[in-house]
C-alpha cells in the first residue's frame, strides 16, 4: 500500500501538523518508543480501521498519534497525560468538535496494555490492538533496549532473565495483555510467542543475537 492509499481520507492539514508537530517529538523517547513505533501503530491502526464502516480516519489517526506523547512525562500515567496533551492541543480543537475530542481523549487513555478495562469505544479498541502488535522479534528487541537503558546493573543473564519474565508477565498465558479484535493477526502471533516462551534453548538463541546487536550498536554509538 503506498502513502496516497494509506492516509487516504485524512485531511492533508491534519497530516501536515502530525507530520511535523507531534511524531518529532517521539525522537526524545526511549528506542521501543520512538518515531518508528509512533509510525507503525499508525499504520496498524489505518489498516485495522479499514475494516469498520462509519470510522472518521482523521480520528483513528490523530488517536494514534497522540496515543504516546504523554512519555514526556514520564512511563507511569503517560497514557493520562497523553489524554490531556491531545485534548488541549489548540489545533485539535480548531478541527474536531468537544464530543469526538472526548473520545479520543478516551482513546488515548485506554490504549495502555497493563489496562484490564475494555477501551470505551472502537476507536480505543482500535489504537490499543494497534499498539499491541507483536512481532517476536520486535518485542524482544524493545524489551532488551528497555532494560539496557534502565538496568545497566545486569549482566547478559540478568538481562535474559528480565527479558523472559517481563514477557511471560505481559504475554504469556496469564499474562496481563489482552487482545481486543479476534481477528486482528495479534491472536496468531500471540500463540506464537507463547510457544517460544515454552522453547527456553530458542528463545536463548534469539535473545543473545538481539542482545549482541543491541550492545554492537551502542558501542558504535559511543
Amino acid at each position: 500500500m503506498d502513502s496516497a492509499d494509506k492516509y487516504a481520507g485524512i485531511a492533508s492539514d491534519i497530516i501536515d501538523y502530525v507530520e511535523k508537530e507531534i511524531i518529532p517529538r517521539y525522537s526524545r523517547f526511549d528506542k521501543a518508543h520512538r518515531q518508528d513505533h509512533v509510525r507503525m501503530v499508525i499504520e496498524q491502526s489505518l489498516t485495522l480501521a479499514a475494516h469498520e464502516a462509519g470510522l472518521d480516519r482523521n480520528m483513528v489517526y490523530v488517536v494514534a498519534a497522540f496515543h504516546d506523547v504523554g512519555l514526556v512525562g514520564g512511563r507511569e500515567n503517560h497514557h493520562h497525560e497523553s489524554r490531556r496533551i491531545l485534548e488541549s492541543d489548540t489545533f485539535v480543537r480548531s478541527h474536531f468538535g468537544p464530543e469526538d475530542i472526548m473520545v479520543m481523549g478516551q482513546a488515548v487513555e485506554d490504549h495502555r496494555a497493563s489496562n484490564s478495562s475494555r477501551p470505551r469505544s472502537l476507536y480505543g479498541l482500535i489504537v490499543a490492538e494497534a499498539d499491541r502488535f507483536i512481532d517476536v522479534e520486535t518485542i524482544i528487541r524493545r524489551t532488551i533496549q528497555y532494560g539496557l537503558a534502565n538496568y545497566p546493573e545486569l549482566d547478559r543473564d540478568g538481562h535474559f532473565q528480565r527479558t523472559v519474565r517481563h514477557i511471560t508477565e505481559k504475554y504469556g498465558p496469564a499474562g496481563y495483555l489482552k487482545i481486543w479484535i479476534p481477528w486482528s493477526s495479534n491472536a496468531a502471533n500471540l500463540d506464537r510467542l507463547r510457544s517460544l516462551l515454552a522453547d527456553r534453548v530458542r528463545m536463548a538463541e534469539i535473545f543473545n543475537r538481539i542482545f549482541d546487536e543491541e550492545i554492537s550498536a551502542e558501542i558504535q554509538m559511543s
